[in-house]
């Protein structure tokens, strides 16, 4: 089994309200949460406005299949999103 972790952080330009942030972000955990082999969280600044972090953790039997699981999700946070990527961190965990 390999586990594989992406966590990518957010800047939230003009972002006015913790429940807009929600909005603005929802599409990670409606895109990526129903997907069997990926968990999906909001894992820092979980109340400040403009600022967010989000954790993605896939597992499969290959490393093919967990790299291809986190560029999905990698590519989707550079155009999917009203909000600007301010870092993306890989890592290995199994």
């Amino acid at each position: 089994m390999r586990v594989g972790l992406l966590r990518a952080g957010f800047y939230l330009h003009g972002c006015a309200s913790l429940k807009e942030k929600r909005r603005r972000l929802s599409g990670l955990r409606d895109r990526f949460g129903k997907k069997t082999s990926l968990a999906v969280c909001e894992s820092k600044h979980a109340d400040e406005l403009r600022h967010g972090e989000w954790t993605f953790v896939a597992s499969a039997s290959t490393d093919v299949v967990v790299q291809q699981a986190l560029t999905d999700v990698e590519r989707y946070l550079s155009t999917g999103l009203d909000a600007e990527v301010v870092s993306v961190e890989r890592e290995w965990l199994v």
